[in-house]
């Protein structure tokens, strides 16, 4: 069960995949749009009513640019996503119903653990950043400023508290309509309860990447990459391949879901940037509605990333946590241009891996600042270096295995 954007279910199409591979039958249960996404994985399909995309380019998704702060921007999301919740309720019990395990996403955590609960169907999370308090890092969806070992750890479960607060008119709902149990029952299925019952959670990146926090109570596991699933015959497009052929290699820009107010005059910004740094672009036209012209630039729209980054001199992202991990995995340099959520904390992690410069945030982006993080990136012979060097390392690490591991333990 998941829900957000394309990077929020492309990761569970491999681990998906993985599960299913193993002898196991899967259903995804996420967003309409993405059916073709999870169908080449061979796996089940549930659609949920919303459509990420659309919500994100109405009148209420543009007012998540209006908020400088991650903080403000999740104040903003949380009222938009309360609005939202009441109609993918139905979709998920049914599924539910029929199932023996249910896998959850952050994104889904409190419905899903209530549902899991009140249908006593064990019920497992599966996510993508890491959200449980530590002392070691503030919430990866608010930024990467440290508020010391205390506050960091108050900050986390104050940030858990606010996705309950999401969930809340629809747990009550799950919980007493679709379950018939006392309303009142809803408050055994909170942040806090989760952790007092040491739910278990399984988490899909790298511990290479970000490390356990050391304070994390048991049952809280960091398992590996989780890498969205493509067909063996998978290839990319013939214009893609002839334009990789006819020069050096180019730089892939790109901002996955997120949207921009101006498409525009950030497409020109990125190909001044690009071109002083006397590069070639591949720039994804993504939820942004990116574009280029010209001889040296070429505009794509969704290709696999685990085909085209190997071939990329480096990748320009929003620093999701999807895009983040496929840069990784390619073993290229990165120059992250942070968005909003947990943008910020992945693209601290690519600096501190030392795979790319500092981040050029997105709000506010300059050709000229883009552009000198751009000859960093690819000039700099240390930053490639390192790429190849994590990604070395990635390519021995399994992180299905882990999640199959505690899946049969809880479904025997």
């Amino acid at each position: 069960m998941t829900a957000g954007s394309r990077g929020d279910v492309a990761p569970y199409t491999g681990l998906a995949h993985g599960l299913a591979q193993a002898g196991h039958e899967l259903t995804v249960v996420t967003h309409a749009p993405f059916e073709s996404l999870v169908a080449r994985a061979g796996v089940g399909f549930v659609p949920l009513p919303v459509d990420p995309r659309a919500e994100l380019e109405s009148s209420r998704g543009h007012a998540l640019h209006r908020s400088a702060t991650g903080a403000g921007k999740l104040v903003r999301l949380v009222r938009m996503a309360r609005e939202l919740v009441g109609d993918m309720v139905p979709p998920l019990v049914r599924t539910a119903r029929d199932s023996d395990l249910l896998l959850v996403s952050s994104s889904l955590a409190p419905l899903g653990y209530a549902i899991g609960g009140g249908m006593a169907v064990p019920s497992m999370g599966v996510y993508l950043q890491p959200l449980a308090p530590t002392r070691e890092f503030c919430p990866s969806v608010v930024g990467t400023r440290s508020c010391g070992p205390l506050g960091n750890r108050l900050a986390g479960h104050a940030v858990n508290g606010v996705i309950d607060r999401i969930y809340a008119d629809a747990v009550r709902h799950v919980v007493s309509a679709e379950l018939g149990l006392p309303r009142r029952a809803a408050r055994h299925f909170g942040s806090r309860a989760r952790e007092r019952a040491r739910w278990p959670v399984q988490h899909g990146f790298s511990p290479l990447v970000v490390r356990r926090p050391a304070d994390w109570r048991p049952g809280l596991a960091v398992s590996g990459y989780w890498w969205p699933y493509d067909p063996p015959d998978a290839r990319l497009p013939r214009r893609v391949r002839d334009f990789l052929e006819a020069g050096a290699p180019p730089v892939f820009v790109g901002l996955g879901s997120a949207t921009v107010p101006d498409a525009g005059r950030l497409s020109a910004e990125l190909v001044r940037a690009l071109r002083a740094a006397g590069l070639r672009g591949v720039i994804q036209r993504g939820w942004a509605g990116l574009h280029a012209d010209g001889d040296d630039m070429l505009t794509v729209d969704e290709v696999p990333h685990a085909l085209l980054f190997p071939r990329m001199a480096a990748v320009v992202h929003h620093a999701g946590a999807g895009t983040t991990a496929a840069g990784l995995r390619a073993g290229v340099p990165s120059v992250p241009v942070p968005v909003q959520f947990d943008a910020g904390f992945w693209a601290a992690r690519l600096t501190a891996l030392g795979v790319a410069p500092a981040a050029v945030p997105l709000r506010g982006l300059r050709a000229d600042r883009l552009a000198a993080a751009l000859v960093a990136a690819v000039r700099r012979q240390s930053y490639a270096r390192r790429a190849a060097d994590v990604a070395a390392r990635l390519g021995k690490e399994d992180g299905v295995a882990p999640v199959l591991a505690e899946a049969e333990r809880l479904g025997s």
